[in-house]
């Protein structure tokens, strides 16, 4: 058995070059993050996610978009660096699209794009970016010939914020739409999905961020030297920890992530051989 300090360690600067269309407009810029290794930061484009709904703030229903798309943008190489949940206000709204505009290389808004008077995401998009709302002619047609018991209400949705690119919704009414850097998707999960899967591509920005999982029992206490020393030989590669307590004891579940297979490999044999004999 090997105690922690006889324990062997183990021992690449791509930036991602924005498209010209994400640096329009508003001035957008990397937000620096001094905590992460450039090698990581060499593969990744940041990403913002903004639930929008006053149901997800008094926690009538859960946050199932924010982790859902999380989840998605890793495996797209981007670095989901915010989720929020806002309510249904435009000013609210609007304040936060400015900054996460700004901030990340992605923002993903979902919510508030139906018919009914607390769907405000359209009028805060607008309000963000500075910009009226115009009437995509041939979007309100293609809604009113869809929805013909109530044609005006659907087409209502075609009121988007001027110089949107209007996303089709294949399982629902409302469109989502892409501004800038800004992605509007509905807020029903489904229809959120199947939106998203229509745009993903265009949101690569790199490698995807692959990951490597293991439970073990013990205390953080315990490996807290070798996470330490996994982040350190293994610039490349993120690490995590996160406990747990039951019946069974203390347990911990260590994630580590990398845009780069061959560093995640390296860092994962590392500190599985570690933890499993020290002492």
């Amino acid at each position: 058995m090997l105690t922690v300090g006889e324990i062997p360690r183990r021992h690449h600067d791509r930036r991602l070059q924005r498209s010209r269309e994400l640096r329009g407009g508003l001035g957008i810029r990397r937000l620096e993050r001094s905590n992460l290794h450039p090698a990581i930061l060499a593969e990744m484009s940041t990403a913002a996610i903004l639930t929008i709904g006053n149901e997800l703030l008094a926690g009538d229903f859960e946050n199932t978009n924010g982790s859902w798309l999380a989840r998605r943008l890793e495996t797209a190489g981007a670095d989901v660096r915010l989720i929020v949940v806002l309510p249904d206000e435009i000013q609210e709204i609007a304040r936060m699209l400015r900054e996460q505009a700004e901030r990340a290389d992605l923002v993903l808004v979902t919510g508030g794009l139906g018919g009914t008077p607390d769907d405000l995401t359209r009028e805060a998009v607008a309000a963000a970016f500075a910009v009226e709302q115009v009437e995509y002619a041939e979007v309100a047609a293609e809604l009113r010939a869809r929805f013909e018991r109530n044609p005006e209400y659907a087409a209502r949705w075609a009121l988007l914020p001027e110089g949107s690119r209007p996303l089709a919704n294949p399982l629902g009414g409302a469109p989502g739409f892409v501004l800038q850097n800004v992605y509007v998707l509905p807020g029903l999960p489904a229809e959120m999905e199947a939106m998203y899967n229509t745009v993903e591509d265009e949101l690569r920005a790199g490698p995807p961020i692959g990951s490597w999982r293991r439970t073990y029992r013990t205390t953080e206490s315990r490996i807290a030297v070798l996470l330490a020393r996994t982040a350190s030989d293994h610039p490349g590669v993120q690490v995590g920890s996160y406990p747990s307590f039951g019946a069974g004891g203390p347990h911990v579940e260590v994630v580590l992530k990398s845009t780069d297979p061959d560093a995640l490999d390296a860092a994962a044999a590392y500190l599985a051989y570690a933890i499993e004999n020290i002492s």
